[in-house]
């Protein structure tokens, strides 16, 4: 069984050293030329999106013939695949993945539209792995998966509306009455339609960061064991205080910590503090 995803998962370097996923390039498009976002580091990255303002870079989505060059190897080994990737909503990843499957209408392929994205996307990623590696069956990989997509909750917020509105997320009104009245918003992934949606606003970061908190406890209590992924842009401090609180208030039996991927990093700019929860049971047991 081979697990595939792609750089939008925002895994971490022991997840690759443990489970081994392949993943699909996503692309970041600067005025000099388009790159593949695995290959420039996090701190460039944020060093020439800032050189760059009031204009922003572009991303493109794997391709077809991409994700044809990571099946081949796999379906000439006979091996089945499990396709992990980004919401369809936000990327046409999953639509190339799709499109790759056709070419090998003899091979087991299962491609997944995770709704999600960065820890919403990783999280299930590694659930199909570590079952994977269990000598799980694809049917029941598929049902763990499909149950921590149903649980796990993707929250985040941002320094500025600016770097949304640029990438068509919201609009340009909404962000300029944002600045001017310094509103941080507080939004999650909608795994029902695979959509960004609005929980909450907050006229500081750290009020934003706290009503994370808040929506993180409602939906899963103070006391259930959880693992919690927090990430950043290029705001370690803040990301930092955001660990803190979470640890805090609820019951973070793992907490992991990481940088927000270039490929994400376009939309949502270097102020971004991210928070992914999911409840451990549906990690364990493996």
């Amino acid at each position: 069984m081979k697990i595939v995803t792609d750089c939008a998962a925002d895994l971490t370097a022991e997840d690759r050293s443990l489970y081994g996923p392949m993943e699909a390039p996503l692309y970041i498009g600067f005025p000099e030329g388009e790159i593949n976002a695995v290959d420039i580091s996090a701190d460039e990255f944020y060093q020439r999106l800032k050189a760059m303002a009031p204009h922003a870079p572009s991303t493109s989505p794997a391709t077809v013939e991409d994700m044809v060059a990571l099946y081949r190897p796999s379906v000439e080994a006979g091996e089945s695949i499990i396709s992990v990737h980004l919401s369809s909503a936000l990327s046409k990843t999953y639509a190339a993945a799709v499109e790759a499957k056709a070419q090998f209408p003899d091979a087991d392929i299962t491609v997944i539209d995770t709704k999600s994205v960065s820890g919403g996307l990783r999280f299930q990623v590694l659930a199909a792995a570590m079952a994977s590696q269990a000598g799980w069956s694809s049917e029941a990989i598929l049902d763990r998966v499909s149950r921590v997509r149903q649980k796990a909750e993707v929250a985040f917020t941002v320094e500025t509306l600016e770097y949304l509105a640029r990438g068509g997320r919201i609009g340009r009104l909404q962000a300029m009455a944002g600045s001017i009245l310094n509103i941080k918003p507080v939004i999650r992934m909608d795994t029902a339609d695979g959509q960004l949606s609005d929980i909450g606003k907050a006229r500081s970061l750290w009020g934003a960061m706290t009503k994370m908190v808040d929506f993180f406890s409602e939906e899963y209590g103070t006391h259930m064991p959880m693992w919690a992924y927090v990430l950043h842009g290029d705001a370690e401090e803040k990301a930092e205080a955001m660990a803190e609180i979470l640890s805090s208030r609820m019951n973070i039996t793992k907490l992991d910590k990481g940088r927000i991927s270039p490929v994400l990093g376009v939309h949502a700019g270097p102020g971004i503090v991210g928070v992914t929860m999911v409840p451990m049971a549906l990690m364990e047991g493996y």
